[in-house]
């Protein structure tokens, strides 16, 4: 092979690799660059730290289910949480796969502190919630599954479980909505919110 061709081949073969996408395999590193691991509790917290502080819970509607929403106080971490990926054996969490994400807290209200996604009639929009099942990937978990990509050199959470395979789910990225003085977490494509992991 020539010289000039070989150069041109390995220059295409690097920029070939870097427009790679992420790997689904690649682990997700919280902020002290230590992989996040299942049954862990960690704080998510926003990089955006001028509007409000980690996530926590709070009644949306003045009652139960509780909705996943922002700290009011940017100093304050919100309430810690695990991360239990969609396969059983698998001890790391890793971009772009299924995950329940599970608050680490009692409530006064008498349900599980899984995540899942619901649907406000009346707004027509989609927010995050708590009173999910864990595990059971299929049908009648879909709406319990969430993911982690990266986004802006840190990470966002995403709703687009792939555990049932014949299941048209809606799909899209998790950004905050003002509402009554709070940001609560729900479905909102347009502008997806930035998020970091501290371990707890």
């Amino acid at each position: 092979m020539k010289p000039t061709r070989f150069v041109l081949s390995a220059i295409f073969l690097v920029f070939s690799a870097l427009a790679l996408p992420a790997s689904a395999d690649e682990p997700v590193r919280d902020t002290d660059g230590n992989v996040l691991q299942r049954g862990v509790d960690y704080y998510i917290r926003p990089t955006v730290t001028d509007i409000g502080g980690g996530l926590t819970l709070e009644a949306r509607n003045g009652s139960c289910p509780l909705s996943v929403a922002l700290a009011s106080l940017p100093a304050d971490n919100g309430l810690p949480l695990q991360f239990s990926p969609e396969d059983d054996d698998d001890d790391t969490v890793e971009l772009s796969t299924d995950t329940n994400v599970i608050f680490s807290a009692f409530t006064t209200c008498l349900q599980s502190t899984v995540w899942k996604l619901e649907l406000d009639e009346g707004e027509g929009r989609y927010y995050v919630v708590i009173g999910g099942v864990a595990g059971n990937p299929g049908k009648e978990t879909l709406s319990n599954w969430f993911k982690i990509e990266s986004y802006q050199g840190v990470y966002k959470l995403v709703f687009c479980p792939t555990v049932c395979d014949y299941c048209r789910p809606v799909c899209g990225s998790l950004g905050v909505y003002e509402q009554g003085g709070r940001q609560w977490l729900g479905i909102r494509d347009d502008t997806p919110f930035p998020f970091e992991f501290k371990r707890a």
